[in-house]
């Protein structure tokens, strides 16, 4: 799996229909419909690989998404 920083995670959601919904420091929420994910952005640095694999799935992203 590609690693991806916190901000270009949120890019990708962004282009999939997800919103952010508010910012609290260095964590942006993000929602579509009743969805909720919690997106830390500490600028460019890459995500855990555990907790990127967890955003995916809940976001319901593929590692195709990633590539885009």
């Amino acid at each position: 799996m590609k690693a991806v920083s916190g901000r270009e995670l949120a890019r990708i959601l962004e282009r999939k229909g997800w919103r952010v919904l508010r910012i609290s420091g260095s964590h942006h929420l993000y929602g579509q419909g009743k969805e909720r994910i919690a997106l830390p952005v500490h600028g460019n640095t890459t995500l855990k690989k555990g907790l990127q694999r967890d955003l995916m799935r809940q976001a319901g992203l593929s590692e195709k998404d990633l590539e885009a």
